[in-house]
């Protein structure tokens, strides 16, 4: 015997546990962060802004037109 037989199972037990950790450390940040979905809603699309605007009479209708077809074209 050469006294390595105790080592080994041990180094790959340390090895299991630490790599379980870091995935549990992990797991637990996104899901603080980020909640169960994992990432934030997408962002809105500059027409839904433009006629969420239009809606709200911020903007008038003509100024919706120009807007609406500079962005179609581009």
């Amino acid at each position: 015997m050469n006294g390595h037989e105790g080592w080994f199972p041990w180094g790959i037990g340390m090895w299991i546990f630490w790599i379980l950790l870091t995935v549990v450390v992990v797991w637990l940040v996104r899901f603080v962060a980020g909640g169960r979905g994992g990432g934030a809603s997408p962002p809105e699309s500059a027409l839904e802004i433009l006629r969420q605007r239009y809606a709200r009479g911020e903007i008038s209708e003509e100024e919706f037109e120009r807007r609406r077809k500079k962005l179609l074209e581009e």
